[in-house]
């Protein structure tokens, strides 16, 4: 039996998706700025998507600009913030995804331009009285906190976190990639700037997403070109990617309900599994509870002496798993997620187990045993 647990790197395409851009990759071909027959249908086809996106979000559809993912999407943020809307300051926290993390060191290494890490509490959460106290110096600023993080799970407070912001002035921006689609969002009433989205993290095609820009703020071309997407992103728009990603935050949230029920279930069955099976295994940032991400569990096992192969022999055993970010792995370090919570402990390792609504209770089942069969193969150190 093969069993994905990596859904936090990546997701499966549902068929409805795939059913969806099969007419564009085979009949529709046209280029959307052209103005003939070919042209236009496909035009409408994406302004289709983004009205239908922009109003399962509650906002106007021109505050939805398509990217290609989710990088793009922060980094097209924070550029605009310091480029185009006179932002001197970045924040930001250590938890962050590599793609606001590099961006933000980016620009802060420019002339009037500084870069600054959020204290955050005990549970890796922004301390909100630290962030007030920054703030209040007045220097146009840019916060930039991810809602749910990829690693460990945290899930922080963004409705808080923006009105903390607005209430001194600066501009906030929310990685939203691994909670869009999984926790409802009203973005015309809450107190974001900017908030970034990527289709395959909820059963979408890779390639494609978009960068939700608060209505009001005028910025130019991240990307310059021609004058697609309201001459915000120049270049060709990707057709096919753009519709499977409208089609993914249909079916995510017409039955969000419903599969975050079935995926916090099986995610608590494995932590509780793990716990019975594993003593002395922990759980990176209490990503075993309930107020946590849902579709993350980070387990942290005890010293073993094929801790070091733990995710090839997980492989080897069908269960497909990570040690955190696909955009960090290969890299000798340790995370700098687990780092900078002071997580990483010499001897011990993490296993980051992700969860779709396609996860079965035959997959945790699966994923148990093959965890107990590789650590009782070995003596504990």
């Amino acid at each position: 039996m093969n069993v994905y647990l990596d859904n936090a790197a990546t997701t499966p395409m549902l068929p409805e998706v795939i059913e969806a851009m099969l007419p564009y990759m085979r009949d529709h071909f046209g280029n959307p700025s052209s103005t003939h027959q070919f042209g236009r249908r496909t035009k409408t086809a994406i302004e289709q998507s983004r009205r239908q996106i922009a109003e399962y979000l509650g906002v106007e559809p021109r505050t939805i600009c398509f990217t290609s993912g989710g990088t793009e999407a922060d980094n097209m943020a924070l550029h605009a913030g310091v480029d185009q809307l006179g932002c001197q300051r970045i924040l930001t926290c250590a938890t962050e995804h590599s793609a606001v993390l590099k961006t933000a060191e980016h620009l802060g290494h420019r002339e009037g331009v500084t870069c600054g890490m959020l204290q955050l509490d005990s549970t890796g959460r922004v301390d909100l009285q630290h962030l007030a106290a920054t703030l209040s110096d007045g220097v146009p600023t840019l916060v930039s906190v991810m809602h749910g993080n990829n690693e460990v799970g945290i899930l922080q407070d963004i409705m808080a976190i923006g009105q903390c912001c607005w209430d001194h002035g600066a501009l906030f921006h929310s990685d939203t990639v691994q909670t869009m689609g999984h926790y409802p969002m009203d973005l015309g009433n809450m107190p974001i700037d900017f908030a970034a989205c990527s289709a395959h993290k909820l059963h979408g095609p890779k390639g494609a997403g978009f960068l939700y820009v608060k209505d009001g703020h005028r910025i130019g071309a991240h990307i310059i070109g021609g004058s697609q997407e309201r001459a915000m992103r120049g270049g060709t728009e990707n057709l096919i990617g753009i519709i499977g990603l409208a089609k993914a935050i249909e079916l995510s949230i017409t039955s969000m309900e419903s599969h975050a029920a079935h995926i916090q279930s099986l995610k608590t069955a494995l932590a509780e599994g793990l716990k019975e099976s594993v003593p002395g295994v922990r759980f990176n940032a209490n990503s075993d509870r309930s107020d946590s991400l849902y579709t993350v569990l980070s387990a942290n096992f005890p010293a073993h002496e094929k801790n070091g192969m733990m995710l090839f022999l997980l492989d080897l055993e069908g269960v497909a798993c990570s040690g955190g970010s696909a955009c960090s792995s290969g890299s000798p370090q340790p995370s700098h997620v687990l780092s900078s919570l002071g997580l990483h402990e010499e001897g011990r390792t993490s296993i980051r187990f992700s969860f779709s609504r396609l996860t079965t209770a035959a997959c945790i089942g699966h994923a148990l045993k093959a965890v107990s069969r590789i650590r009782s193969a070995a003596v504990l150190v």
